[in-house]
């Protein structure tokens, strides 16, 4: 992988204490938080663009709702000043923000996409952002799906449909691609991630 522009956007998604709850089921990539986490430091220190995504959902059933604590976002993708937060009440960033906008205004073209869930709001937001022309890349272990069922009942466990998700992305909206890799995209060394 080629070293990525000093403006390469990180995009976090709806990494948020309410994806904790036993209400999603199953998941994969339990160590994804840990990742996002590595690679935002390694784009803090480089002084990179860090833009983060919460989402409000609509159905007050949902640990996401704003009147739930679990919107919160996780303590270990907090934004810092100066990092834009952009609030959505559906499944794409693009929808209902001023996401685009602001990639416009700064003369962003590049995005790294990490966050929940792949087949769902990560796909959703990576599928217009190769549309709209964006130069984009999604981290398969920065990214996490959970189980699912078909409208006939049949399970899908969650490390079929991350991949699944991933595949039909990867060479048509975006590039898939690994933290160690775009650690090293960055300069910096493997010992940046802990893959114990």
């Amino acid at each position: 992988m080629e070293k990525l522009s000093q403006d390469a956007v990180l995009l976090i998604i709806d990494v948020q204490q309410g994806f904790d709850d036993p209400f999603w089921g199953k998941r994969n990539n339990p160590t994804a938080e840990q990742k996002i986490a590595h690679l935002l430091a390694a784009w803090r220190q480089s002084n990179r663009p860090v833009f983060h995504v919460q989402h409000l959902s609509l159905s007050p059933n949902s640990p996401l709702h704003p009147s739930r604590p679990g919107v919160a976002i996780k303590k270990e993708v907090e934004p810092q000043t100066g990092e834009l937060l952009f609030q959505k009440p559906v499944n794409s960033a693009f929808i209902g923000t001023d996401l685009e906008q602001q990639l416009r205004e700064r003369g962003y073209d590049t995005l790294v996409i990490t966050g929940l869930t792949t087949p769902h709001c990560v796909s959703t937001t990576t599928r217009m952002a190769g549309n709209l022309g964006f130069r984009t890349f999604i981290v398969y272990d920065a990214t996490a799906a959970f189980d699912l069922r078909d409208h006939q009942g049949r399970h899908y466990p969650a490390e079929e449909i991350h991949n699944v998700a991933l595949a039909a992305l990867h060479g048509e909206f975006a590039t898939v691609v690994s933290t160690a890799e775009l650690l090293h995209a960055l300069s910096y060394t493997r010992s940046w991630l802990d893959t114990s």
